[in-house]
């Protein structure tokens, strides 16, 4: 017979509502009562319906996240770091992979998945700002990214312009001249590519160097398109000596590609990139890169969606937070 809250109640000896503001995290309990309640659930194993509670309190202990992709590595070290924030608050997560498709990015907005959290971290590339705000319904929302920026919503993000201009800067003050940027659109001046692309260019033009559309490769942002990008401005014989790579898993496969080639990194060419992810401190050579605040964007992001679910936040308009960055100096960039 499974064991039931009466049954701890007795062994304890308490009441059965103390048990349950203990199961609840009610703060105003006495150590030593908590205490032995706790032993109670151990030494029976009782295990609670957590969906009963829920259905009670209206609250599941969970948040949700919505990624586009976790195989990205970005993606995936950003994950990992939200999952630890949330736990050092008593929340679980529940991820759904949306694979930029604007079904699947609407669909995490209600329904089950929904339902089963308490609050969502949104990470949306495909659907507008109206589309969300139509569906949203009244759980808290919090935006990670770029892709919407609007009032109404609250948002965690990067300062992208400031990182690229900072590191673009530090590639000039290294002597170099054609600088390479891998992952950007010419024309593009939105998003997170827009916005890098912005701030290199303002360091060009603090520096008083033309803009150049032909040192600019389009690409997406994996190690395979990193690489071909760079191959093709070396077989259409663009010169450069420097390459920023959007993000670093761009900055990593154009560096092989450059040693590929017999190209020197950095003599011939400096490489740098932007996420500071782990694999950059262990590439060969280590690779300079902008190390974007990802803790402080998961410690941000989780604690502003609890202020929001407790209804500690008073704010109607969405929050803006912008977490800082660190230039991180490496081997392929000194």
């Amino acid at each position: 017979m499974a064991v039931t809250m009466n049954d701890v109640a007795r062994a304890a000896g308490v009441s059965l509502k103390t048990v349950s503001n203990v199961l609840n995290d009610y703060e105003f309990i006495r150590p030593a009562t908590k205490q032995r309640v706790q032993d109670a659930i151990a030494e029976l194993g009782y295990e609670a319906n957590l969906t009963a509670r829920s259905l009670r309190s209206g609250k599941t202990s969970m948040l949700g996240l919505v990624l586009s992709d976790l195989s990205a590595p970005y993606y995936a070290e950003l994950a990992s770091r939200l999952m630890k924030a949330a736990a050092r608050h008593g929340y679980r997560v529940l991820v759904e992979q949306s694979d930029a498709e604007a079904a699947a990015e609407l669909g995490a907005l209600h329904g089950t998945f929904r339902q089963l959290t308490d609050g969502l971290l949104f990470t949306p590339l495909v659907v507008d700002a109206e589309a969300i705000a139509a569906r949203a319904g009244r759980k808290p929302l919090v935006m990670l990214g770029e892709h919407i920026v609007d009032p109404r919503f609250d948002l965690v993000t990067m300062k992208n312009r400031e990182a690229a201009d900072a590191l673009t800067r530090h590639l000039l003050a290294g002597g170099r001249r054609r600088i390479a940027v891998i992952g950007a659109d010419p024309g593009e001046s939105a998003g997170t590519g827009g916005l890098r692309l912005d701030g290199y260019r303002t360091a060009l033009a603090a520096a008083g160097i033309p803009y150049d559309p032909a040192l600019v490769a389009p690409a997406q942002w994996r190690r395979d398109t990193g690489a071909a990008a760079v191959a093709g401005l070396l077989d259409k014989g663009v010169e450069f000596d420097a390459v920023f790579g959007l993000n670093d898993v761009l900055a990593l496969g154009a560096m092989h590609e450059l040693q590929v080639r017999g190209v020197k990194v950095p003599q011939d060419v400096a490489v740098a990139g932007f996420d500071d992810l782990d694999e950059a401190r262990f590439a060969s050579p280590s690779l300079t890169t902008i190390a974007p605040g990802m803790d402080e964007i998961a410690e941000r992001s989780i604690g502003l969606l609890l202020d929001r679910i407790a209804g500690r936040e008073p704010s109607v308009q969405g929050v803006h937070v912008e977490a800082g960055f660190e230039l991180k100096i490496r081997e392929s960039a000194p």
